[in-house]
């Protein structure tokens, strides 16, 4: 694992918000609720016990997961970026030549990856593949359906 862990400033944002609610809400609440479950007697047969349990566990590892990312994130700002080739940040337009349609992706960091919104992670196969190249250049990419060739048509930094 790298040491550090490259994201927007969005991204890192939104990393921050679900730190602080699981923190404040979200871990006050698991224990809340284990305190509940306890005073319904038997734990060894409390349903609510073993579940409230396992959320805690759950609260507490994802806690630990987001503060190792926040303290290692680097937070890159992509309109600071000046470059004609692909990098992280960059806003890519493709055209899928067998296809002839045109989609637009944002490299991001893993934990702002989403598809639907058109963000893939540089982590990603096709996030892999575009970083280095350049407008005008012929990108192949390896997908499960085989390999698909992209123009990369324009590149963005904002």
């Amino acid at each position: 694992m790298s040491d550090t862990v490259p994201m927007t400033q969005e991204g890192y944002q939104r990393l921050q918000e679900e730190l602080k609610t699981l923190i404040r809400v979200e871990r006050p609440k698991v224990v809340q609720d284990i305190a509940e479950a306890r005073s319904h007697g038997d734990l060894s047969e409390n349903a609510e016990y073993d579940a409230a349990k396992d959320r805690q566990g759950f609260v507490e590892g994802r806690i630990q997961e987001l503060g190792d990312k926040i303290a290692r994130a680097q937070v890159i700002n992509p309109a600071e970026i000046d470059s004609e080739k692909i990098v992280f940040g960059a806003k890519v337009t493709l055209f899928d030549i067998d296809t002839e349609n045109e989609v637009t992706y944002q490299i991001v960091g893993e934990d702002e990856a989403d598809i639907k919104v058109g963000k893939i992670s540089i982590t990603s196969p096709v996030g892999k593949a575009l970083i280095g190249h350049m407008v005008d250049e012929e990108v192949r990419i390896v997908v499960p359906s085989g390999v698909r060739v992209y123009e990369v048509t324009d590149i963005e930094y904002s």
